[in-house]
């Protein structure tokens, strides 16, 4: 008799379509760290939807949140205000650079409305800047003008031609960047911490050499933090670390704790571009993933959240590094990331450590074919980062040995 994963596996690839590798087991509860299957088995997640549940599953009050909301109000448009969505752009102001906030769905759609607002403000300027530059290993969305921007050309395949007007460069070169400047540069677009491209952080005084060239350029600089934002890497947002402004920052993921959210965050002066009919979305801010969200901003900025996140983000950093001393460069080429995205480079594809870490009840995910990444909630314990760095080196000396046998 099949269990009831695979009787929901079979039903699964019976009708939805096949553009997700999705591991053989159906998530049915969570709360906190830890998800539970179909067949009623436990794991300890790791990989928190995508750094996306910052705070964990079913946190009490997000769904608390979420519940007096839904009694409330479901959803009226963007032809009405509604007053979660005034309260989560409050909430960010306060903490942010941003004056003006667009909410929309997702993150591809936050960096979508930030590329079109910037070729928007040029041309308001009087300026014919049409073109960007973005880097080797970014990632920024599956759009045709997000995936135009994305710095990985496997993920172009099949979709060409790509929106003109992109250059890119490698990750981390301030020279390469100054030499693709140009008076059509509508703007930069970066990750304070490449995420899909490998958990790549930005090397020391690059964000500030980007600020440099935008400004002595007449660009603008986007931020992308959608998966870096809302407390992933220590601080609210990843680029504060740098001391760094930009003129326009995206974030979406852990903005609603998985709730679909995204936003576009900008100052005054380059907002004023976004008139009535320049841009729009359905559902973006709408009341629910708006009232989850500020519950979401509330919590983080409760003293002793983030300072709980620095010091778990911290050793688990620590005993990453300890893991990497350990098997040594055979099995493990390097260990990096900061706060809560970390990633374990390896000598051999991952795919066979994932399976094994989900075999023994914990939930990983990968960041290129050998590279596995941790994206946990801000909510995890030392108790847990010990339970799943035990399970991490288990699993890649177990798959080293069945590769040499």
């Amino acid at each position: 008799m099949r269990s009831n994963n695979e009787q929901m596996d079979q039903r699964r690839k019976a009708v939805l379509t096949p553009n997700y590798a999705t591991q053989p087991i159906q998530i049915e509860k969570g709360v906190g760290c830890r998800v539970w299957d179909a067949d009623g088995t436990a794991y300890l997640d790791l990989m928190g939807g995508i750094a996306t549940a910052v705070l964990g599953h079913c946190h009490p009050k997000v769904t608390a949140a979420m519940e007096r909301q839904a009694h409330k109000l479901w959803h009226v448009s963007n032809l009405y205000g509604t007053g979660p969505q005034v309260e989560l752009a409050e909430r960010l102001a306060q903490f942010c650079f941003a004056d003006r906030f667009f909410f929309c769905n997702s993150g591809a759609e936050a960096n979508e409305a930030a590329l079109k607002l910037s070729r928007r403000y040029a041309r308001d300027q009087g300026e014919d800047r049409f073109e960007f530059i973005a880097f080797e290993g970014g990632f920024h969305g599956r759009t045709l003008f997000t995936l135009s921007a994305t710095g990985t050309p496997a993920y172009w395949q099949g979709f060409e031609p790509l929106v003109p007007g992109f250059h890119h460069v490698p990750y981390g070169d301030l020279e390469a960047t100054q030499s693709r400047l140009s008076e059509k540069t509508a703007a930069i677009i970066v990750e304070p911490v490449q995420g899909e491209g490998g958990v790549h952080p930005a090397p020391a005084g690059f964000l500030t050499g980007l600020r440099e060239l935008a400004d002595h350029n007449g660009c603008l600089l986007i931020m992308d933090e959608v998966q870096t934002g809302i407390g992933r890497t220590g601080e609210l947002f990843a680029h504060q670390i740098s001391e760094v402004e930009p003129d326009l920052m995206t974030l979406a993921k852990a903005l609603g704790n998985g709730l679909p959210i995204g936003a576009l965050c900008s100052t005054e002066r380059v907002a004023h571009s976004l008139v009535p009919g320049t841009h729009g979305s359905t559902f973006g801010g709408n009341p629910i993933a708006a009232a989850a969200a500020c519950a979401v901003i509330d919590e983080l900025t409760q003293e002793g959240v983030l300072d709980h996140a620095q010091k778990v983000g911290a050793y688990l950093g620590q005993e990453l590094e300890d893991l990497a001393n350990r098997l040594g460069p055979e099995k493990i080429v390097e260990s990096r990331g900061k706060g809560h995205l970390r990633a374990i480079e390896l000598t051999r594809p991952v795919g066979p450590v994932i399976e094994a870490c989900r075999n023994s009840g914990v939930l990983v995910i990968s960041a290129g074919e050998k590279i596995l990444r941790l994206t946990p909630p801000l909510t995890l314990s030392r108790e847990e980062v010990d339970e799943g760095v035990r399970t991490i080196e288990k699993a890649i000396i177990e798959t080293a040995l069945v590769d040499t046998e």
